[in-house]
């Protein structure tokens, strides 16, 4: 049961990072460049929120399916951008599905290649930045702390590097 509710909230946090980076992004491009005038309306921001927090789950979810326990540092930057691009063909095929029938090809087109395209650049940029993470971590303070002597039942609780 701990493991399930530790990947929920993997799943849960995934889609609010990148909920929030899409709502940030594509709201400024669609308010500042696309629409710079408010002609449109301002539902931008919570619009790609929303498909960024949907795209996010996805991703761990597919993730954590295809991958299962490996660690950041063994993952495959190509495999880990197709998961995305996977995840942003199954979010932009349904949308595409789901559009009235009257809605111009142009239309359709952006809605089935764009959600690929996030998504696999956010894929990216989750693996990049994970695994920078991991290098200020895993810094001359680690190796510092390796060469300390610990007592036998304190050196079984620390991760081997």
């Amino acid at each position: 049961m701990k493991k399930w509710l530790r990947r929920l909230r993997g799943m849960l946090g995934m889609g609010l990072v990148w909920g929030v980076i899409w709502g940030l992004v594509g709201g400024f491009v669609m308010e500042a460049i696309v629409d710079p005038h408010g002609r449109i309306g301002d539902m931008w921001p919570p619009f790609f929120a929303m498909l960024g927090f949907a795209g996010g789950a996805l991703f761990s979810m597919m993730l954590w399916i295809s991958e299962g326990r490996r660690r950041f540092d063994e993952l495959s930057l190509p495999r880990l951008t197709g998961l995305g691009t996977l995840g942003g063909l199954l979010m932009g095929g349904y949308a595409a599905s789901q559009l009235n029938p009257t809605v111009p090809l142009w239309v359709r087109a952006a809605v089935l290649i764009s959600p690929p395209l996030l998504c696999a650049a956010s894929a990216y940029s989750t693996l990049v930045l994970a695994r920078k993470a991991q290098g200020l971590v895993g810094g001359p303070a680690s190796a510092v702390a390796a060469e300390i002597e610990l007592p036998e039942h304190d050196a079984r609780r620390l991760p081997r590097a």
